[in-house]
C-alpha cells in the first residue's frame, strides 16, 4: 500500500484527523473523493471515456488532477479498510493507467479481480468501491461511481447459508453513501456492470442493497395498504413499520432468490448464457425465484425462524403492490410476474377486491402461492423435453390462463398466426412491447401510487425513517 499512502498532495487536500471514528463516510477524505468523482462524471461519455477535444471538456491536466484527488483520498481512507488493501492498490493502478492513456474507454479489470467482498462476509464490514460502471435500473452509462457500503451478514443468516442455502458469492449490503449513479432506483452492485477490457471467466460476488429494497417496500406498501383499505394482522403491520426487520427479510429473500437461478429443473440457463427470449420467460424465471424464496420461508417459519414469516409477506406485497406499477410497460418482466401472482391469487379466491377494499385470506395465502410455484416448476420440468418454441408457447399458455393478452397479439392467436419456419429468436420480434397490459385494477392503482413510487428514487434506510418520523 506504500504507493497510495505516500502522496505529495495529501496535506493540501485532506486535513489530518484527530479523534475520528472508523466510519469511512465520517473521514474528511470521503467528501473529497466523492466531489472529485462527481466532477469526473460530468466529463465522461456513455462508454466512460473522456473526449478531451470535445467542446467544454477539461484539459488533460485538469482531468489528471481530479483523478489524483481520488487517488489521494483513497490513500487516506485505506487504513480504515485493511481487508481491501489489494483492491485499493489495484484501483490506484487502474485510475492512473486510465489517466495516462488519455482517458480512453476505462479498463478496471485488475481492480475488479482484486475486489473480493464475498471472501470475508462479516456483519458491518465496510467497503469503499470505486469503479466506472452502469447502475442497473439507474444510470445506463459507464460513469465513475464511488460507494461506501456495509456488509449485512448476521449470525443467523450465516448459519442458514452454511446449512441450507449455500450461496458463497452472495453479499447482502447497505448504503453508507454514494455518488449520483446510485441516486436512482438501482439496488444492486454487480461486477458485470463494470468497464473492463474482457469479462472474467466467472464472477466471484454479487451485492444487493437490502436497505434500499426494504425502505422502498415499506413506503409503497404503506401507501398501497391505505389506498386499498387492506386490514393487516398486527405482526405484519409491525413488520412494515420496522426498517431493520424488513432489511432482515430482504437479505434472506435475496440470498435464496439469487441461488435459485442455478437450482431446480432448468430447461435453460437464462442469465449465465445470453439468449434472446420473449420477456415473459424472464418474468416467469424471476417469479420462480421469488416463489421459491416464499416456499422456503414457509418452511423456515415452521422451523421457528422468525424471518420466515416476514419474507412471505415481503414477497407478496412487493410483488403485488410495487412490481406491476413500477417502470415502463415495455417488456416489463418483473411487472408481469407481479400481475401474474395477483391474478392467480385472485382467481383462487385468496385476494378479493370487494366494496372498494382489498381482502386477503391470510391462512390460505401460503398454500395457494406455493401452488403457483408448483405450476411454474412443472412447466420447467416439462420444458426439458420440449423444443424451445414449444416451451415458449407452453409458458405463454400458463401466463395467459390468468392474464389477458393484448387483443392485437399474434402470439395469442397461436402458432398458426406466426411463421414458425423462422428461428425462434426471430419470432421474439412479434411479441408486443406490452404483451399483457395492466388490468383495470392496476391501471387505477398505478395512478394512485405514481407519486409514491417516484419518491423512492435514491431512497435509503435513513430516508425511510425520516418519512416515518
Amino acid at each position: 500500500m506504500t504507493e497510495i499512502l505516500v502522496q505529495q498532495t495529501v496535506e493540501e487536500t485532506v486535513p489530518p484527523v484527530q479523534g475520528m471514528g472508523d466510519r469511512v463516510v465520517e473521514h474528511p477524505a470521503w467528501p473529497v473523493l466523492k466531489d472529485a468523482v462527481e466532477e469526473i462524471r460530468t466529463w465522461q461519455d456513455k462508454d466512460g471515456s473522456i473526449d478531451l477535444d470535445a467542446e467544454g471538456a477539461p484539459s488533460a491536466a485538469v482531468a489528471e488532477q481530479a483523478v489524483e484527488r481520488v487517488v489521494t483520498a483513497v490513500g487516506r481512507l485505506a487504513p480504515l479498510l485493511p481487508h481491501d488493501a489489494a483492491y485499493l492498490d489495484a484501483l490506484v493502478g487502474d485510475l492512473r493507467r486510465w489517466a495516462g492513456g488519455g482517458f480512453a474507454v476505462p479498463d478496471f479489470l485488475d481492480s475488479l479481480l482484486a475486489f473480493q467482498p464475498a471472501a470475508r462476509r462479516r456483519d458491518g464490514l465496510q467497503h469503499l468501491v470505486v469503479f466506472p460502471m452502469y447502475t442497473q435500473n439507474g444510470n445506463p452509462d459507464r460513469n465513475l461511481e464511488a460507494v461506501v457500503l456495509k456488509m449485512v451478514w448476521p449470525d443467523w443468516l450465516a448459519e442458514l447459508e452454511a446449512t441450507r442455502y449455500d450461496n458463497p458469492l452472495f453479499c447482502g449490503i447497505t448504503f453508507e453513501d454514494f455518488t449520483s449513479g446510485y441516486d436512482t432506483n438501482s439496488a444492486v452492485l454487480f461486477p458485470e456492470t463494470i468497464a473492463v477490457r474482457e469479462a472474467p471467466e466467472r464472477f466471484s460476488w454479487g451485492g444487493i442493497f437490502c436497505d434500499r429494497e426494504a425502505a422502498r417496500f415499506r413506503r409503497v406498501t404503506e401507501a398501497a395498504v391505505d389506498i386499498l383499505g387492506l386490514e393487516l394482522p398486527d405482526d405484519i403491520r409491525e413488520m412494515v413499520g420496522d426498517q431493520d426487520r424488513c432489511q432482515q427479510a430482504f437479505v434472506l429473500w435475496d440470498m435464496v432468490h439469487d441461488r435459485t437461478h442455478s437450482h431446480g429443473d432448468l430447461p435453460f440457463d437464462p442469465f449465465m448464457i445470453k439468449q434472446r427470449q420473449p420477456f415473459w420467460m424472464y418474468g416467469l424465471e424471476e417469479l420462480r425465484c421469488d416463489l421459491t424464496a416464499f416456499k422456503e420461508a414457509v418452511k423456515l417459519e415452521a422451523d421457528g425462524v422468525p424471518q420466515g414469516r416476514d419474507v412471505q409477506y415481503a414477497v407478496l406485497f412487493d410483488r403485488m403492490f410495487r412490481f406491476p406499477v413500477t417502470g415502463e410497460r415495455v417488456r416489463n418482466y418483473d411487472g408481469l410476474g407481479g400481475q401474474l401472482l395477483f391474478a392467480y391469487l385472485h382467481k383462487h379466491d385468496v385476494v378479493r377486491w370487494t366494496d372498494n377494499k382489498l381482502h386477503i385470506d391470510w391462512q390460505r395465502a401460503p398454500e395457494v402461492t406455493n401452488q403457483l410455484c408448483g405450476e411454474i416448476e412443472q412447466l420447467y420440468r416439462d420444458g426439458i423435453d420440449r423444443p424451445k418454441l414449444v416451451h415458449w408457447f407452453a409458458a405463454y399458455d400458463l401466463v395467459s390462463t390468468y392474464l389477458a393478452p393484448h387483443p392485437g397479439s399474434r402470439w395469442a392467436k397461436g402458432p398458426d398466426a406466426l411463421d414458425t419456419s423462422l428461428p425462434p429468436r426471430k419470432l421474439v420480434d412479434e411479441v408486443l412491447p406490452d404483451e399483457f397490459p395492466l388490468s383495470m385494477f392496476y391501471e387505477a392503482l398505478s395512478k394512485k401510487l405514481k407519486n409514491v413510487i417516484a419518491s423512492t428514487k435514491g431512497i435509503t434506510a435513513a430516508g425511510a425513517e425520516r418519512v416515518a418520523a
